[in-house]
């Protein structure tokens, strides 16, 4: 069979990867895809943003089946689109998305449905906004409503770093906002949670602990995720229990009743305190870099899977997985997560040489003329498996240590809360 993957990242090439492992596969389009793709599928660069040229493709070359990486054209509706061609898509439909494409829609249904989250606010102004900050317990949350790639989330200690993220937000920083959200500051531990939907029923599809600042220690401003371990060191059978009774149930139940089903990847961010959970957010895909980590440990053929999904049969699916840890770490552009520089070659590649546990999945690169450059901010995704993570993560560094590239960095202490 022919399938198709749009997006360009790291969890689009770990998905690529992952499928291309099944004997059913004949043939894989990347819509666009990266220079690591490439090795493996057909990188077809089209405007995603124009459904009509993207389904003629696919009807044209015969897809069988295309399957969503990214949120935003979930968020847009091109599950939606494809399905009227009789397209088989894997992932959400436009309103079940909006649980990543809204904050705010989210929080209500938390709300309405008695889901454990954070007390917030809901503010469509800068002027009622920092009104609010006279009466504010520091730290506190501040998040954009609409999508921001994993970086719309602010962590204020005092009300001069408060005004500043409400300035960012409204004056649009993350595209056009109406809104905002200001929430408690919950002290725990994050850990994501993922789930696999058909419409019908739902599997648990493993968890990771992602480490979203930029600097070793957790320290520094949010990016899109700097690396990430699996599973989570928090994971217990009563933890999984509360988390599918009072968070993912309610949630199905919440959009069943707006006269929706889920079908694809849901990813539960969640704080967790005192083995309770919290929700913060719903993404409608896998993570990344949580994505890049746990594909590796699925020994279940992953195209089954979609197939299921998509069919509404996946009650019949077994999903197995190998009892190894697992970890990445993801090189970014110097200066990210903010100004870095494109185009920048990456010259020492060929001198990786992976072990049968060791992957690399690329990012934000560009093959062009023979050579690889990196043209995004997150640019390389190295992971490793083994039977314990202070080993995996030691081979990465070693396949760092001989990439030697001058234009990136990255964090040596991915995992260090369960590690060190």
């Amino acid at each position: 069979m022919k399938v198709g993957i749009i997006g360009s990242g790291g969890r689009e090439h770990a998905i690529c990867q992952t499928v291309k492992k099944s004997n059913k596969i004949d043939k894989i389009f990347c819509f666009p895809g990266n220079a690591g793709t490439k090795d493996i599928a057909e990188n077809i660069n089209i405007d995603l943003d124009n459904f009509e040229i993207l389904k003629n493709f696919i009807l044209e070359k015969k897809i069988d089946l295309i399957i969503v990486g990214p949120e935003k054209p979930l968020v847009e509706g091109l599950v939606d689109y494809l399905e009227k061609f009789k397209i088989k898509v894997f992932g959400p439909n436009k309103i079940a998305s909006q649980l990543e494409g809204s904050k705010i829609f989210t929080k209500q249904i938390c709300e309405k449905y008695k889901i454990p989250t954070a007390s917030f606010g809901i503010f469509e102004n800068k002027k009622d906004s920092k009104k609010f900050l006279q009466s504010t317990n520091y730290p506190t949350v501040i998040k954009a409503d609409n999508l921001a790639s994993g970086k719309g989330v602010y962590i204020c200690n005092n009300e001069n770093e408060a005004i500043i993220a409400i300035e960012e937000i409204f004056n649009g920083k993350f595209g056009e906002a109406k809104n905002l959200l200001i929430e408690e500051f919950l002290k725990g531990e994050e850990m994501s949670f993922f789930t696999i939907h058909d419409g019908k029923s739902f599997k648990t599809f493993d968890t990771a602990q992602d480490h979203k600042r930029v600097l070793e220690g957790d320290k520094g401003k949010n990016t899109g995720g700097m690396g990430a371990y699996s599973p989570s060191r928090l994971i217990n059978k009563d933890l999984r229990n509360k988390i599918i009774e009072k968070i993912i149930k309610p949630t199905l139940k919440g959009l069943d009743e707006l006269g929706t089903k889920y079908k694809g990847f849901l990813y539960t961010g969640l704080m967790i305190v005192k083995n309770e959970p919290y929700l913060i957010e719903y993404n409608v895909r896998m993570g990344d870099p949580e994505c890049q980590t746990i594909l590796p440990k699925l020994k279940t053929d992953i195209t089954d899977i979609f197939l299921a999904s998509c069919e509404e049969r996946l009650e019949k699916i077994d999903i197995e997985w190998t009892n190894k840890k697992s970890i990445c770490i993801v090189v970014c552009s110097k200066g990210y997560p903010g100004t870095f520089k494109k185009n920048a070659q990456i010259e020492n590649l060929g001198k990786i040489t992976l072990g049968k546990d060791e992957y690399l999945f690329h990012a934000g690169t560009l093959y062009k003329e023979n050579k690889v450059y990196a043209v995004g901010g997150r640019v390389l995704n190295f992971v490793s498996l083994s039977e314990d993570l202070k080993s995996a993560r030691y081979e990465i560094i070693n396949n760092l240590n001989k990439l030697k590239w001058d234009g990136g960095f990255y964090r040596k202490d991915i995992g260090y809360k369960v590690i060190d």
